[in-house]
Order: C-alpha cells, then structure tokens, then sequence
C-alpha cells in the first residue's frame, strides 16, 4: 500500500504501517550517522539534554555528499542501519518515532520498535541523487565540527521509503 505521511508521525500513524508499505514523507526529517549517535549517548552518560527533541522524530541515516551549485544538498543516500544499533535501544525508549537506513537490525533494536511503537524505513541505497530531490531544505542544527555526519534538519517532501519493521513486530526482511 502506498501512503503519503505528514512527519513527525503521530502515534495512530505509526499504528497503520505495515511492513512492505510504500511511504512517501513531507515535513521535519534530522541525520545523525556513527559520530553523532556517539556524541549524543556521550551526552545523556552525562546527564546532559540531546540537542534535538527526538519524541515522534524521524532520524535518517545519512550523510551528503557537498551541495553543488545551486542545490540544497549533495547525494543524500542512506548509510548501513546496523552501525547505530548499540545506540538506537535507548533513543527508541527516550520517544524516537523512526529510523531510515538500510540493512538489517539486530534483534536488540527489533524488540525496541515494538515495545515503543516505532518504525523503521528504508531508502533505497545508491539512490541518493535521486533521493536528494525531495530534499527542500538543509541546515546544521548540532554537532558541526563533524562535518557530513553532524546533525542536520532536513525539510523534505515525497521523500520516498519503504516500511521494513513495524510496530507490530513485522520484518520485510524476514
């Protein structure tokens, strides 16, 4: 089934997906990739306050290639979903609404999905030009000396994934 999802999702929309469902997002979408996930964990081990609000957020695994002239953001294609999983349990537990990557989670992130509710997308790899078109704003919001893998709010719309798990406990994949 294809949707058309305004984000961040509510509760009653992370309900109605089902693995398999073609999604189509518009709205507030933010990247973190390895050194982010580190930086924030590093931060909450601290007792400090993550720089973004997660609750019913969406965090894509992604960081672009340099925008060429005249674009908003270089390639925007997804990372391997599978190196934030040490960190994704608890960003999960703390409200996160969803993840876009690609790849495989461990069974650790898996039953983190279904206990909060959550949902996890994937974009497809090697279509990050493509990707990159429904990308309609970019900015840094956290973390900029790590270059493509700080944070960044990214407005986008039709960004185009695919439910692999959803919070009923059903896997593309398996």
């Amino acid at each position: 089934m294809t949707k058309n999802i305004n984000v961040p999702m509510n509760e009653k929309e992370k309900e109605e997906l089902t693995a398999g469902d073609y999604v189509y997002l518009t709205g507030t979408i933010y990247t973190a990739r390895d050194a982010a996930h580190k930086r924030m964990q590093e931060a909450l081990e601290k007792g400090e306050k993550l720089p973004i609000d997660i609750v019913n957020q969406i965090i894509y695994y992604m960081g672009p290639s340099p925008a060429r002239e005249g674009k908003v953001i270089g390639s925007a294609g997804p990372t391997t979903a599978g190196r934030m999983d040490k960190y994704t349990p608890g960003l999960l537990d703390m409200g996160l609404g969803g993840m876009i990557g690609k790849g495989k989670r461990t069974q650790a992130v898996m039953d983190a999905i279904v206990k909060n509710g959550s949902v996890y997308f994937a974009a497809v790899g090697g279509a990050g030009a493509l990707l990159s078109k429904s990308i309609v704003k970019s900015e840094v919001v956290a973390y900029d000396d790590l270059g493509t893998e700080a944070i960044r709010k990214l407005e986008v719309e039709n960004f185009p994934v695919i439910v692999v798990a959803d919070s009923k406990g059903n896997c593309l994949y398996k």
